[in-house]
């Protein structure tokens, strides 16, 4: 999973807009790679910074005893791209966030953590507000690119590098999942274990363990 968090200053938001960013889910790859093109050619007023999460990662949080929920990973991932943009010397003043659970919870969250902001969470905010929209087509070309290039760490041999785009709705990918499960250890690193997806699977065709 990939996190992204863009920033301009409040006097240029207008400049932002007519570039045109819209929610990366709207778009398809072709026109998210010009529009993160258009993004990196505006340097002199638009920033951006991701995180990426590893599927191993939020495996093993979610995963291990103390449960890691995806909701708190995700609110710590985007906690932690705001105090980068400040500790970076960004002079924030809105923070515009989409939210992850319920929102009021999530916004009252984020103004306890950083009361000096002016913090605005909203559902589907990435289709409301042009510069969460930005976030959101770094964030996804990002992503895209992450899952293209992957590089196994494990000796997998001879293996196809045709596995789609890594959505539970791609036929490519779940063929490559039923395909490449190890009836003991299950996936490699590339594929997260806490995914409904790779969980029914393994639960139907991986060996049973009991401890």
């Amino acid at each position: 999973m990939v996190y992204g968090i863009c920033y301009c200053p409040v006097s240029r938001k207008k400049e932002l807009e007519e570039l045109k960013v819209a929610d990366s889910k709207t778009l398809n790859e072709s026109e998210r790679e010009r529009l993160f093109g258009k993004l990196n050619a505006t340097t002199d007023f638009i920033g951006w910074a991701l995180h990426i999460l590893s599927p191993n990662v939020i495996s093993t949080s979610m995963q291990q005893r103390a449960k890691y929920n995806l909701n708190a990973l995700s609110h710590d991932t985007a906690i932690g791209l705001i105090q980068h943009a400040l500790d970076t010397g960004v002079q924030l003043k809105e923070v515009f966030v989409d939210t992850v659970g319920p929102a009021e919870k999530y916004q009252e969250k984020l103004k306890h953590r950083f009361p000096e902001l002016d913090v605005t969470v909203r559902p589907k905010a990435d289709s409301l507000f042009p510069v969460v929209s930005a976030a959101s087509i770094c964030a996804k070309v990002a992503r895209d690119r992450v899952v293209k290039g992957w590089k196994f760490l494990e000796d997998l041999g001879d293996i196809d590098m045709d596995y789609g785009s890594g959505y539970p709705n791609d036929p490519k990918t779940k063929d490559w999942l039923a395909k490449y499960l190890d009836p003991v250890f299950g996936y490699p690193q590339f594929v997260r274990f806490s995914w409904s997806t790779a969980q029914t699977i393994l639960d139907r065709s991986a060996a049973p363990v009991v401890w």
